[in-house]
């Protein structure tokens, strides 16, 4: 059975091990993971896994930058799991979250060799809007900022 439910304090040993054997995951150490559950953690800042046999297989963190406009700031799928829709379904549930909070775009950067990561995120829509040269270091790259936007309300 596959579910995504909030990311609690007692995951982080197992996305610490998912983030390390993904080369694309943010480089977050166990103190930014605690981060997500601390008693001053800021409004807006949302940590959501995905299970599958009650086996965490990703996470996807993500943050409200101002009232409309969202960033996603790590996204990392375990390397068994990957290639089976589960960043997919991740990725729904994210975005349903930002647009029942009013939400009307989503941002991030992403390493522009990442062609799997892109692949996912043109599924979803997301278009190229900027570039930050040298970005990323081990190795040097650019990284490319995608954008989604909910279509208006009709």
């Amino acid at each position: 059975m596959i579910r995504v439910r909030a990311a609690k304090v007692e995951d982080v040993p197992r996305l610490l091990e998912i983030a390390s054997h993904s080369a694309t995951a943010a480089r977050w150490n166990e103190t930014e993971y605690g981060k997500l559950f601390a008693s001053n953690t800021p409004p807006g800042l949302v940590a959501l896994v995905i299970e599958e046999d009650a086996l965490v297989q990703g996470l996807l963190a993500g943050r409200r930058l101002a009232e409309t406009e969202w960033e996603i700031e790590n996204v990392a799928v375990s390397a068994p799991a990957r290639r089976r829709g589960l960043g997919t379904h991740l990725m729904g549930a994210f975005l349903k979250l930002v647009r029942e909070s009013g939400g009307r775009e989503v941002f991030l950067e992403m390493r522009e060799s990442n062609h799997a990561a892109r692949a996912l995120y043109e599924k979803w829509a997301f278009i190229e809007c900027g570039r930050r040269r040298n970005y990323y270091r081990s190795p040097d790259e650019d990284a490319l900022v995608l954008k989604f936007s909910f279509p208006n309300p009709v």
